[in-house]
């Protein structure tokens, strides 16, 4: 004691206090990381997860959340797995959902599928649900079709006598794992068993024969390896309801002779203006040919005059024409008398 008094004794005071605060800030940071990180470390170590303070310091500075990879690390201790610290660290700052990946290999772990840390991020990173996907590679799931969240209940199919089919189907998938990279999602499951249904009822001879064997429908939909490409494999394809819909081929009948009808009012119309126009241009031409005669009249005087100048016609031969032409217009006047007569 003697000695440390001594000592500091020789050391400046100002020393002394610049000694004391360093030792300060040392012993508050010692007991900050203790605070903040004790508890992680302990967890940890207790699993038999160990992870440094080093580590878990290193994480807050790379903005990773410590508690995530601290958690993660320890349900993979504990189901056997070797997952490292960095590893986890990766895939979080990728943007992965690390505790789902992690619950993903113990599932497919427990169930004896292949599944490689490698293969899991990837497709997490994919956007795929990784946990979702080995639980339905180890439970099928039910898929209808069609999407009654889309708005629609049934696929609607007409047969070759004209009788609309309405369907339902429910089909029985399982993830594959190995084309989940990549593979087409349950939308187009949907489709293509749509699309196989429509095809399957349109060329049935009448809707009897698929209401009396609807299974037909999923052994012809089935055989046709819908699942090529996709991220499922289908396992069945189940036909829940069939229903009688409209007479679809009776509607177009019906269409088509009420468009004859309109096209033949349209030929009718087209012939009846023709007609018209024809009459009007008959019409035109006598009112033209009169015209004619009027100018061929309006030269008779002209004519007679040119002949009194040059001797070819005489007086007495004028006052006969005249003559005759009175005569000619009391016989007119005769006659259209006797008509009116007859006609009253």
């Amino acid at each position: 004691m003697n000695l440390t008094q001594s000592i500091m004794g020789e050391i400046p005071v100002q020393a002394q206090i610049a000694i004391f605060i360093v030792v300060g800030i040392l012993v508050l940071a010692f007991l900050f990381v203790v605070l903040k990180y004790g508890s992680l470390w302990i967890q940890a170590w207790v699993s038999g997860a160990r992870v440094s303070f080093l580590d878990l310091i290193g994480m807050t500075f790379r903005k990773v959340n410590a508690r995530t990879i601290v958690v993660s690390r320890i349900m993979a201790s504990k189901a056997g797995l070797e997952l490292s610290s960095s590893q986890l660290e990766s895939h979080y700052l990728a943007g992965g959902r690390v505790p789902n990946v992690v619950r993903a290999l113990i599932a497919a772990d427990r169930a004896n599928i292949n599944l490689t840390w490698k293969v899991a991020t990837a497709i997490d990173l994919a956007g795929r649900d990784i946990l979702d996907a080995v639980q339905t590679s180890v439970n099928p799931k039910v898929i209808d079709c069609p999407d009654p969240r889309k708005g629609k209940e049934t696929v609607d199919a007409v047969a070759q006598d004209g009788i609309q089919l309405k369907a339902k189907a429910r089909v029985t998938v399982r993830a594959n794992i190995d084309r989940l990279i990549g593979g087409a999602t349950e939308e187009t499951i949907i489709a293509r068993v749509g699309e196989g249904i429509v095809t399957t009822i349109g060329s049935a001879i009448t809707h009897k024969t698929v209401l009396e064997n609807p299974d037909n429908i999923s052994k012809s939909v089935l055989s046709k390896g819908l699942d090529a490409g996709t991220a499922f494999e289908i396992l069945s394809i189940d036909i829940a309801d069939v229903d009688v819909g409209e007479n679809i081929g009776a509607q177009l009948q019906g269409a088509q002779a009420e468009a004859d009808l309109k096209r033949a009012k349209a030929e009718a119309e087209k012939r009846r203006a023709m007609a018209v126009a024809r009459e009007q241009e008959m019409l035109a031409l006598v009112q033209e040919n009169q015209a004619k005669v009027v100018l061929a009249e309006a030269e008779v005087p002209k004519a007679m005059a040119e002949a009194f100048r040059q001797g070819n016609l005489g007086i007495m031969d004028y006052y006969r024409m005249k003559n005759i032409n009175a005569d000619t217009t009391m016989r007119d006047s005769i006659a259209k008398g006797d008509t009116e007569k007859k006609e009253e």
